[in-house]
């Protein structure tokens, strides 16, 4: 007679989890076939994502106030407090041009990178602190291309705003180590992480929306990394979303579920860990929850954290949906062969006439 002897893997992972991975067949997911009417579908999808962020409604007003402000050539500059949640009061930094509106607007989500002193100054330039400008303008070089993407939005002629997500920036900056134990006790107190970071990305969408300045029918989304995941999500859970851009941050479960993917290794994919979510959504199931409504997804091919197998998994199954709805011209995937994980100028470009086309006025 045998027995296990060890029944965990070097990289964490049980020994037995090939059979789980089997058990995964997400029907939750509009290509199972189990749902014939989309929109009685998407409904019932986004009321089963709402419930796993395991976060009830905030109530409270928004109760804006502005705690600094800087001109700048063609939009004005604010950094701005508000109610994000009945917990927690933020600071976000926010765009305007100085063109009459009502505007169109993007809120951006920023990424991990495992950089906690800087979150939404990860997306919009930071002024008045030379430390928090040369970290900022440092990480901008790494990966933008040395450009504040918030920046180039503003002088495009959109409203912009970023916030910091927990333990970034203002509310930060946590600890690499500090992420694993942050999670597990918003666990032990009926909470989750993810959950918290999802539905303050809603709650930042609605604050957004809700401002004089924009066009609440003309909100769009842009991330890169985690704020590329936070960027889908946001748009599957919010009707408020018009338009998104997710930039380095797609791939199927069973792609990224492989010894050695970040996906596996505990710490920062807290932030992107809904209990029970597998067992009735892949992640591209998850995206295709805002269809038929326009997205695009753009990945590295050099890009060591997302396989290009997993991401082009990902790809079919999306387009499966968008097609399935009529929409599939609204639906833009694409990867750049000779880049990594980075949000580059040339990227940038087309992202940006991109959201042009489906949230600039027309003349």
């Amino acid at each position: 007679m045998t027995y296990q002897t060890s029944a965990v893997t070097e990289e964490g992972l049980p020994v037995f989890y090939p059979e789980l991975k089997q058990q995964l067949t997400y029907p939750g997911a509009w290509l199972s076939g189990n749902e014939k009417d989309f929109a009685v579908w998407k409904t019932e999808a986004r009321q089963k994502l709402r419930a796993m962020l395991l976060t009830p409604d905030s109530h409270r007003d928004f109760a804006p106030a502005t705690i600094e402000r800087e001109e700048r050539d063609g939009y004005v500059a604010e950094k701005v407090a508000f109610n994000i949640t009945d917990q927690s009061r933020v600071a976000g930094l926010l765009l305007t041009p100085k063109t009459p509106g009502p505007h169109p607007a993007i809120i951006l989500l920023h990424d991990h990178g495992s950089k906690f002193d800087i979150g939404k100054e990860k997306m919009i330039k930071p002024w008045g602190n030379a430390e928090k400008l040369a970290s900022a303008q440092a990480w901008a070089d790494k990966f933008f291309t040395g450009r504040f993407v918030g920046d180039e939005l503003a002088k495009r002629g959109y409203v912009v705003l970023a916030v910091d997500a927990i333990g970034w920036g203002d509310r930060g900056p946590l600890k690499y180590e500090q992420q694993q134990a942050l999670a597990s006790n918003f666990f032990n107190l009926g909470r989750s992480l993810a959950g918290e970071m999802a539905y303050e990305d809603m709650r930042a969408t609605d604050f957004l929306a809700s401002l004089k300045q924009v066009d609440a029918k003309r909100v769009g989304v842009v991330g890169f990394s985690m704020g590329a995941y936070r960027a889908w999500q946001l748009a599957a859970l919010s009707d408020k979303v018009a338009a998104t851009a997710a930039v380095s941050w797609i791939g199927t479960y069973d792609g990224l579920m492989t010894p050695g993917n970040n996906v596996l290794r505990g710490q920062s994919a807290f932030y992107m860990l809904h209990p029970g979510l597998p067992a009735q959504f892949d992640f591209p199931d998850v995206a295709s929850v805002a269809a038929p409504n326009p997205m695009l997804f753009f990945n590295g091919g050099k890009d060591k954290l997302f396989p290009e197998s997993a991401v082009q998994g990902a790809y079919d199954k999306m387009h499966r949906v968008w097609k399935s709805q009529n929409a599939d011209n609204r639906l833009e995937t694409k990867m750049w062969p000779e880049l990594g994980h980075v949000f580059y100028q040339e990227q940038q470009a087309e992202v940006f006439d991109w959201l042009d086309r489906y949230l600039m006025p027309k003349p």
